[in-house]
């Protein structure tokens, strides 16, 4: 509570009022926390520092099957959403050309007191809709932002008219759209319900990650308590690093498919499975898995009723793979694709003369096209291994400073009383958790040791599990993480694991307590490999 009137004290005396469309008309309802009637109407909204507001508008939306569109997986219709108040309001900073959306729904029954903003993925900074549904299911206020900028894939606004980096997009990308939701987000909230939000949190996975980061490090009073899962900090280094599969295989000139790749993580689980002790059929910790792909050259495999024989040439690409990329002296730039994640990152395609080519991931891809080289129609198959590695060093002088999200003083987010909770799969085929360890650990280093962080910051690692829990690592995710942030921010109750779990084909449940890094699951010798009590956190032998 005391962070968010400040904040809105601190504002700038720029308001705007939420108008309500034609049409429409207000509603009202019972106040919360004895505050005045829910209405949604006129609301005077002032911008953050250095920010004007263009416009706000507000309409009441009935609730029901809600349809909303996400890309880049398509529309989805989320059904029992219920009947909410939806304020739009456009933002700009002065001369820089920019128009950012925030978005906020209210529902008008059964508001918890909270305020949840939801953060985006890849180049889209801010949620199509599912999210904010979901979120006003449970009784949260929630808002999101656009930053100004496109949709999940789209960089048509990396470079202006002059060829250079649009800067003030790509700050409000970066970091300052997602201050300026906090602060506006929470007026809203306070103006609809006649009360301000008890709590505000931030919710994200990917970009929406790396924004919470951003949030802890940049404005640590925006939020009471941060959920940042797979986070997409050291953006400037992994995301030139994620095409180095792709510089693999053009520059071996060999090209394996997806089922040829498949066989090797096969191979490498099956051989790395009891590593840690655990009969779970998953890779505990990738780095401790050694698997020599060479070890699968001859054998023949069935791809689709096509028999395949594994070459040493397909070999030698995955082991580069894994291995991760590298300078012409053999240092090692970033972490390697962690064994037992996809190779979605090595896709290829057939080309009309019937060869077969890489199909670069466009996030990557346009990262480095659009942003480093300038030069959005470049080719990315000439790109040698000297060139990569001089790209990447590039990237890293650029942009680090803009959008590295890795600074670990916490300092000020510590003292606001903040809590930040992250999860991270360790076959993220995307980001390699490695990264998110080593930022964890560059905190510990500055901030006291792993005890002391524990008191604000906690990270948990998930087996098995690919980005953001998606498709196709089975290992068991975390069920209800905002839950026990929220148990943490409001009842002191610092979550030591996290229920997680997964379905398996065959219909069967598996459990798992995901322990606080640095601590490891082991298996105690004799319960079912597939119940979560039949593990237990201790520390780590390495």
């Amino acid at each position: 509570m005391r962070r968010l009137l400040t904040v809105l004290a601190a504002a700038l005396p720029l308001a705007a009022a939420v108008c309500l469309p034609a049409g429409a008309s207000a509603q009202t309802g019972p106040g919360p926390h004895g505050g005045a009637p829910f209405r949604c109407s006129p609301v005077s909204v002032r911008g953050p520092a250095g920010t004007s507001v263009e416009s706000v508008t507000a309409r009441n939306l009935p609730g029901g099957t809600v349809h909303v569109d996400i890309t880049p997986t398509g529309p989805v219709d989320v059904p029992d959403v219920p009947a909410y108040c939806e304020v739009v309001l456009t933002l700009t900073h002065p001369g820089a050309g920019d128009h950012e959306k925030v978005t906020v729904w209210l529902p008008r029954t059964g508001w918890t007191g909270r305020l949840q903003t939801v953060g985006g993925s890849a180049y889209a900074a801010g949620d199509y809709g599912q999210n904010l549904a979901d979120a006003i299911k449970h009784g949260y206020a929630a808002a999101t932002t656009d930053a100004g900028v496109g949709g999940y894939t789209d960089t048509g606004w990396a470079l202006d008219a002059q060829g250079d980096v649009n800067k003030p997009l790509l700050e409000d990308f970066a970091s300052r759209a997602e201050h300026d939701t906090a602060v506006v987000s929470k007026q809203v909230v306070a103006g609809v319900y006649g009360a301000p939000a008890d709590y505000a949190y931030f919710n994200g996975c990917s970009t929406g990650g790396r924004q919470g980061y951003m949030e802890a490090q940049r404005h640590p009073d925006d939020y009471d308590g941060i959920l940042a899962d797979a986070p997409a900090i050291n953006w400037d280094e992994f995301e030139v690093a994620t095409l180095w599969p792709q510089v693999v295989m053009n520059n071996e000139h060999t090209f394996p498919s997806q089922c040829e790749f498949n066989a090797f993580t096969a191979a490498a689980v099956k051989a790395c499975d009891m590593l840690d002790g655990n009969p779970d059929g998953l890779i505990g910790d990738p780095r401790d898995c050694h698997y020599d792909p060479r070890r699968l050259v001859g054998t023949t495999i069935d791809c689709e009723g096509t028999p395949i024989t594994v070459t040493a040439a397909d070999a030698a690409v995955v082991r580069k793979i894994w291995d991760g990329p590298r300078t012409a002296s053999g240092r090692q730039l970033w972490a390697g694709l962690p064994i037992g994640a996809s190779f979605e990152l090595a896709g290829t395609r057939t080309a009309d003369d019937g060869t077969v080519i890489g199909a670069p991931f466009p996030v990557p891809a346009q990262w480095i096209a659009d942003f480093v080289l300038k030069q959005p129609s470049y080719d990315l198959t000439t790109i040698t291994y000297d060139r990569f590695a001089q790209l990447f060093q590039q990237s890293e002088a650029e942009y680090d400073a803009v959008i590295g999200t890795d600074a670990p003083d916490l300092t000020a987010f510590r003292a606001s009383g903040g809590k930040l909770l992250s999860w991270q799969g360790q076959a993220d085929q995307y980001i390699p958790a490695q990264g998110t360890v080593d930022y964890r650990e560059k905190v510990d280093r500055l901030m006291g040791g792993t005890r002391s962080v524990d008191d604000f910051y906690r990270l948990f690692l998930a087996p098995g599990v690919s980005h953001c829990a998606g498709t196709p690592a089975p290992g068991p995710a975390p069920t209800d993480a905002l839950g026990a942030l929220t148990d943490w921010v409001e009842h002191g109750k610092a979550p030591r694991t996290l229920s997680a779990a997964a379905t398996l084909p065959s219909g069967r449940t598996v459990t798992r307590d995901l322990c606080r890094y640095p601590e490891v699951s082991r298996w105690n010798g004799h319960g079912d490999p597939a119940s979560a009590a039949s593990y237990r956190c201790v520390a780590p032998t390495r």
